[in-house]
């Protein structure tokens, strides 16, 4: 992966691990009659991979991109992650006061990224 783009490689990495974190977040809320400890420990299994993948995006990622920067980005894909796995498998709608408030922490991301004087 070398041979990528540091920014290429880090937002990869961190879509891959929001998407495992996603799934081990919310993906058993279409099993709610699965035991409680079953939920946690298959929880905890998915999230293995998401540390596999968020931990080097913010090795590779950083010095490049400042901690602060790292945040943004990835408070960013999770909502975008988030909303494509809230509409796709919980099959709930997101209205438009879902849209404006994911825009303000977009428009927070801004402000991260915007070098001031």
């Amino acid at each position: 992966m070398t041979w990528l783009p540091v920014p290429v490689v880090t937002i990869g990495l961190l879509i891959a691990s929001n998407v495992f974190m996603t799934f081990a977040w919310y993906g058993h809320l279409k099993f709610k009659a699965a035991p409680l400890v079953v939920v946690v420990l298959a929880s905890w299994g998915i999230a293995l991979f998401e540390y596999l993948l968020q931990v080097p995006a913010n090795r590779i990622g950083h010095g490049y991109f400042s901690a602060a920067e790292l945040k943004s980005i990835q408070e960013v894909i999770t909502l975008v992650v988030f909303a494509i796995f809230s509409v796709t498998y919980l099959r709930e709608s997101l209205g438009w006061n879902h849209a404006v408030g994911f825009g303000l922490i977009a428009l927070g991301a801004f402000f991260i990224f915007h070098k001031w004087g």
